[in-house]
């Protein structure tokens, strides 16, 4: 059993680095075409619960140093902690990969289009590709060499 000691440290170091991820990679973290490597850790909650704080602030945080403003800083920060709880509360399905890929490509969208006065759909396809190659190519082996290392069940 864990203490919320435990539990509140791991939220907070999933918020540092998350924030750390996206400073690093600050040109690729923000913009039209984006590609945040940060956004692997959208998949924790399947095994911690406590994932789902820790990305809400990592975003918050993160946000603001991109540049969209308040309504990135808001409205990304919320799309997030809407994706990871869907991600933890389908942890046993397929859909856990998709919600932070779904959620981002078709909300995040709405403002980002506006705010980069480029169409729509083409924003959705921008996030979408490419929340999925972060979720495939980091994401999932995250999840499975954390569960390796520990010995944390395939549910």
């Amino acid at each position: 059993m864990q203490s919320s000691i435990q539990k509140m440290t791991r939220a907070g170091i999933i918020a540092a680095l998350y924030v750390a991820l996206c400073l690093v990679f600050n040109a690729t973290s923000f913009g039209v075409i984006q590609f945040r490597p940060a956004e692997a850790f959208t998949l924790l909650p399947i095994l911690f619960p406590e994932a789902i704080p820790g990305i809400f602030i990592g975003v918050l945080i993160a946000n603001l140093f991109g540049g969209v403003g308040l309504v990135d800083i808001i409205f990304g920060s919320l799309i997030s902690l809407l994706a990871a709880y869907l991600t933890w509360i389908w942890r046993h399905s397929f859909l856990a990969y998709l919600s932070p890929i779904v959620l981002n490509a078709f909300l995040v969208s709405l403002y980002l289009h506006a705010f980069f006065n480029t169409p729509y759909w083409y924003m959705v396809l921008s996030i979408g590709i490419s929340q999925s190659l972060v979720i495939v190519l980091l994401g999932v082996p995250l999840i499975t060499y954390i569960r390796k290392k520990a010995s944390i069940p395939k549910e």
